[in-house]
């Protein structure tokens, strides 16, 4: 299912990107702000789309690694932001990703994975994540476009699954869309952020 998305993605990537881009980051991430590092920190942008949000990180002088899947996409991130660190990988396996990061972003992506996906991800995330380094997530919840299927998401069963790969949660927050499209079907959104354990 993960690569039917991909693909979904790399073929509207041209129509894509100027909404994408329109999105002012800093808006979007409002509901964690708090969360966002005032120091520079390592962080990777899983999920990447164009950039927009791993640049925006950048400009604040953290080190980001920008994680996108799908070619058109990548591609058009590359031409709009080359001094990223850009990176073809994905979920749920990212198995060319290097670890440790202080954050992990994954913004309107965890409804793209299915239950056994999920299973598999969450504790791969997890060990890429630094002591008391912290996932911030965004959960979907509403219908996707036809051509890039999404699976309903437990806020509850995300925050147990990620108990189990030693993650707690610190914070949960609602939130609309900020696409007016999206807001028009009635998609809502409810962020997370999990913060892994210190070591004993």
């Amino acid at each position: 299912m993960i690569e039917t998305v991909i693909s979904a993605y790399s073929t509207d990537g041209p129509e894509l990107v100027e909404r994408f881009e329109a999105i002012d980051p800093a808006g979007l991430y409002t509901p964690v702000s708090a969360f966002i590092p005032t120091t520079p920190a390592r962080i990777a942008d899983i999920g990447a789309g164009t950039g927009r949000d791993a640049a925006w990180l950048a400009g604040m002088g953290h080190a980001v690694a920008a994680v996108e899947p799908a070619a058109s996409l990548r591609a058009a991130g590359m031409a709009l932001h080359p001094d990223l660190t850009w990176i073809d990988d994905r979920l749920p396996t990212l198995a060319r990703l290097e670890g440790p990061f202080e954050r992990l972003l994954l913004s309107g992506v965890w409804q793209h994975l299915n239950d056994d996906a999920r299973a598999v991800a969450m504790p791969r995330l997890a060990g890429l994540l630094a002591p008391l380094g912290v996932l911030v997530m965004s959960l979907r919840h509403g219908l996707g476009a036809p051509s890039r299927p999404v699976w309903p998401i437990s806020v509850e069963h995300t925050i147990a699954l990620a108990a189990a790969s030693g993650l707690r949660l610190v914070h949960r927050a609602e939130a609309a869309s900020v696409q007016s499209g999206n807001l028009a079907v009635g998609v809502t959104w409810t962020w997370v952020c999990l913060e892994k354990a210190p070591p004993p």
